[in-house]
């Protein structure tokens, strides 16, 4: 476990894996700390020789919460503007991680807002990113925009203690998650509590759905990457539809896209040797672009 400084912003994280492994950085999704990524993922990664680090974005878990921001206002909806903090922000508490960690590069995997936050990091900081793996996310806010019936339950609520916190969540995953697969129910609530306990602060979900919003349409800096990229995207994803996905890996030559039948938004148990070694393989065609230059 450690702690990241990037300015006034403390960015909490954690490492595992072979020491000596090659470095692969998570970046997680709105509003979810870093215990959301599964343990058999993460289990399966340093399997494939991976020093995994992991942690969690700014405004949630452990990491500060900018209080002082307050409640974006919801004209940020109809404008996409705002000055609290944005995607490049975020990327760069990506970036204090990889400093304290004294990794001049790594390999770079980010889910749905944290595949907008390492698109926004491969693109601005090429050479920090050994790859980049984008799962269930989009180039830009206006692209796989969410069904209309996911959104009433993705409001951010108040939560007062942590087993409401758990029952949300979980409820929140049987309308985004995979029809396709089974879910660990018990690994969501727990993570959920864990999340509770750490500080639950519904404005801070709100926030980084805001720099979403405003966020830059991405596709201009994907255009200019040079490094291996991977896709991911599930077939049945309400949230962040498909067209984010196909977005993403039309706008940089070469992209490899995965689609997988039945998964939404979420990661399927049974989909985790699947991913870890498409991801593993990326590493291996960047390992080998290496060695021929």
């Amino acid at each position: 476990m450690g702690t990241a400084r990037n300015g006034d912003i403390d960015i909490a994280y954690e490492v595992e894996g072979p020491e000596d492994g090659v470095p692969l950085l998570l970046i997680m999704g709105l509003g979810l700390s870093m215990s959301f990524w599964p343990e058999g993922l993460r289990r399966e990664l340093t399997e494939h020789g991976f020093r995994v680090a992991r942690f969690d974005n700014r405004d949630v878990g452990s990491s500060t919460r900018l209080t002082g921001l307050g409640l974006p206002s919801p004209l940020v909806w109809v404008t996409r503007r705002w000055d609290g903090y944005s995607l490049a922000d975020m990327a760069g508490d990506a970036l204090a991680v990889l400093d304290d960690l004294g990794w001049g590069d790594a390999h770079i995997v980010g889910i749905s807002l944290g595949g907008m936050i390492a698109q926004t990091l491969a693109g601005r900081h090429p050479e920090r990113a050994r790859t980049l793996t984008s799962i269930s996310s989009t180039p830009a806010a206006h692209i796989g925009r969410p069904h209309p019936s996911v959104l009433p339950a993705l409001i951010p609520l108040p939560m007062h203690d942590r087993d409401a916190a758990a029952r949300r969540m979980v409820r929140i995953f049987r309308i985004i998650g995979s029809p396709g697969y089974p879910r660990d129910e018990q690994l969501i609530a727990e993570a959920a509590r864990q999340s509770f306990d750490q500080g639950h602060d519904a404005n801070g979900v709100r926030r980084q759905l805001a720099a979403i919003l405003s966020g830059e349409d991405r596709r201009p800096l994907l255009r200019g990457l040079r490094m291996p990229v991977l896709v991911v995207h599930g077939t049945e994803d309400p949230l962040i539809r498909p067209a984010g996905g196909r977005a993403t890996a039309r706008a940089v030559s070469g992209a490899k896209l995965v689609e997988f039948t039945g998964m939404g938004h979420d990661l399927p148990d049974a989909l985790f040797p699947a991913i870890a070694g498409e991801i593993a393989d990326l590493a291996s065609l960047r390992a080998r672009r290496g060695s021929a230059t």
